[in-house]
């Protein structure tokens, strides 16, 4: 099932980019390679400084299986909302999600959650075989002797294009491959509803309504003059009827076009589709 699984979810990623203009890539591929940089220092100085690495060790043991799920959701929402602006030409940077946000300590955690992942993937009982102690050391080693060649965790120092987008897909799988089987019953079932995220209903716009349109809502024409709601998908609503329709959904009531949600599995689901439909 996993090699299937790592099929489908290539498959699907690598369709739709495939969808994307030269110029898309280079800048796609501009912003992967510097995240990747930037989470290679944050892992390298993980590996390299004991009093970080035991906190972040220490963070680790504290946090649920679900927990942990919710940090590698995250972490996954941050690189697909690289995607956005492909994935949603005419909608604004200023409705994604702060689902992806992820602090400090928790970036720490999560990339060395997922290097640990790696390293019993492709040593299975090497960790098992030592004290927590010594993990740091094991865990060194096999950075720097994949440190040319590990992709997907950011090692490599310089990759061209191509490479960058090979390594966002492997992360893509592994972090999708870890939420689904780890989630706890947390991943998002399809048609469950989610609140709009409160980011993006603060930006959304306000315009003057010219009379002679209904809201769908509450089935009421709309007074010439009076302020509405306009959603992205340029539908319009009362501000009393579609503020609490999204504070349960993030779903346009008419055609049920998406907003972003603080829903992190919400997020990944609403963005997966985006991707899928793109391919």
């Amino acid at each position: 099932m996993a090699d299937q699984f790592t099929t489908t979810t290539e498959s699907i990623v690598m369709a739709a980019l495939s969808t994307l203009t030269s110029s898309q890539l280079n800048s796609l591929s501009h912003s992967l390679s510097s995240t990747f940089r930037r989470h290679n220092h944050h892992l390298a100085s993980l590996l390299t400084l004991p009093t970080l690495f035991t906190h972040t060790i220490n963070h680790l043991y504290s946090l649920s299986l679900s927990e942990k799920s919710l940090l590698v959701a995250r972490h996954l929402l941050s690189f697909l909302h690289l995607l956005t602006p492909f994935l949603f030409p005419s909608l604004s940077q200023k409705y994604i999600s702060s689902s992806s946000r992820v602090r400090l300590r928790d970036l720490d955690s999560v990339l060395l959650l997922l290097f640990f992942c790696e390293v019993r993937q492709h040593q299975p009982t090497t960790l098992e075989s030592v004290s927590p102690a010594q993990w740091q050391g094991i865990l060194k080693l096999y950075g720097s002797d994949t440190m040319l060649n590990n992709l997907s965790t950011g090692f490599a120092m310089s990759l061209t294009p191509y490479q960058v987008l090979g390594a966002f897909v492997d992360l893509v799988v592994k972090c999708r491959r870890f939420v689904n089987t780890k989630g706890c019953g947390n991943v998002i079932e399809a048609g469950k509803e989610v609140a709009a995220s409160i980011d993006a209903v603060v930006a959304l716009p306000s315009i003057e309504s010219c009379g002679g349109v209904e809201c769908v809502i509450c089935k009421e024409e709309m007074i010439v003059g009076r302020d509405v709601c306009v959603l992205p998908c340029e539908h319009i609503f009362h501000w009393k009827c579609v503020l609490p329709w999204l504070t349960k959904r993030n779903t346009c009531p008419c055609c049920r076009f998406q907003l972003p949600t603080d829903d992190a599995y919400g997020e990944i689901q609403r963005l997966w589709d985006a991707i899928v439909k793109l391919g």
